[in-house]
């Protein structure tokens, strides 16, 4: 019986192929000469656009032609016609995906990646109940067409910065993975160089050994859970130093001492970030908003009291909350000046947030991240 439902799937996949190849879009999506002919410059441009046609035969998803997920007119060769009504990022909307993997589509409709609801969050609480509304339908309600992440944003296509993108990840394959044309669009402006060291020129740690993204951020933890949570710190397993960094199997007596006597009093990106040593407002020391007796990197927003004036919102309660965030650092060295000498923080006390470094005209409330460091322990 099993065989013969093989059977069946086989016959309707090639009738579908079949019928899917037959389709204007393939005919020009497949030519070279026809997408170089559509674009003017650069002349490789049209390599976002080309679809690797040995591929169509070989993956299921192509097996119903375009048109299911793109629409448009399939019998059209006008390329005006031909594109009229099409879904240029038809994952955008969960159900497509949901038709077949409806498992992942139901926990990933209340993933942070989705929702961005961290980004909003990180606003909302800036604004009174009347801002949030504005905000809510004239900000956040159209920018959050392009930040949120598809599936396809990962899987297919490169995600859209600033409303450009690159193209497809492999001739329009459905790649599992390819954190250098997923993770590190998004996630470019600070975290994947600062692993990689383009910006220090010495890499992470983890990099130098060979982990890529996923080592540590799991298919579990870009998914999600399934429940809806509203900001990163909230989510259940994140990734954590101490999952493969256990307290008390330090090989060192005064690694052992040193992990013991800051457990829970500094991050590990507190002494094990080396950039921490030589920042000024973007990247410094100070206390973690979410608990003040936790020493941490902290990274500046990039928000002003003018952000959203434009729109007619002032953030009234912009003193509420601060315009730093806790920063987990991704570029981890083993040793840094900090691990060196117990003087570079209970003495020197360099790379600290202090009164004159706070951002000028910024959020009151980022005083309270000036961290009060305590005498020097030694028993």
């Amino acid at each position: 019986m099993k065989f013969t439902y093989f059977l069946i799937f086989i016959m309707l996949f090639a009738a579908y192929s079949a019928a899917g190849n037959n389709e204007s879009c393939i005919e020009c999506h497949t030519d070279e000469s026809i997408m170089k002919s559509l674009v003017e410059i650069p002349d490789t441009y049209y390599k976002r656009y080309y679809i690797d046609k040995v591929i169509l035969d070989k993956d299921p998803h192509f097996g119903g032609g375009c048109i299911p997920c793109h629409k448009g007119d399939r019998s059209s060769t006008d390329k005006e016609k031909a594109h009229k009504g099409v879904e240029k990022r038809p994952s955008a909307d969960l159900k497509v995906c949901g038709d077949c993997h409806d498992d992942i589509a139901k926990t990933y409709q209340n993933s942070l990646h989705y929702t961005v609801q961290g980004l909003f969050n990180k606003v909302s609480r800036r604004l009174s109940q009347k801002e949030e509304k504005v905000f809510t339908e004239k900000v956040f309600g159209q920018s959050r067409r392009s930040h949120h992440a598809s599936c396809g944003d990962c899987h297919v296509s490169s995600p859209a910065v600033d409303g450009i993108r690159s193209g497809f990840l492999s001739g329009h394959k459905f790649v599992k993975k390819d954190e250098g044309k997923t993770c590190a669009v998004c996630h470019g402006g600070s975290i994947y160089p600062e692993y990689t060291g383009k910006y220090s020129g010495s890499p992470d740690v983890h990099f130098q050994k060979g982990m890529i993204c996923t080592d540590c951020h799991k298919k579990g933890h870009l998914h999600g859970n399934g429940n809806a949570y509203a900001n990163k710190d909230e989510a259940k397993n994140s990734p954590k130093c101490k999952d493969c960094h256990k307290i008390g199997t330090e090989k060192k007596t005064t690694a052992k001492l040193a992990h013991s006597k800051h457990d829970g009093k500094v991050s590990c990106y507190g002494c094990h970030e080396e950039k921490a040593s030589n920042s000024k407002d973007g990247f410094i020391l100070g206390a973690d908003p979410g608990n003040k007796k936790l020493l941490t990197t902290l990274r500046a927003i990039p928000i002003s009291r003018e952000t959203f004036l434009k729109a007619g919102i002032k953030m009234e309660r912009f003193d509420e909350v601060p315009d730093y965030t806790s920063a987990p650092a991704h570029n981890i060295k083993k040793i840094t000046g900090r691990t060196r000498s117990c003087d570079v923080c209970h003495v020197n006390k360099k790379g600290f947030l202090t009164k004159e470094l706070l951002i000028k005209n910024g959020s009151k409330a980022n005083e309270g991240l000036i961290f009060k460091m305590g005498p020097l322990d030694i028993n």
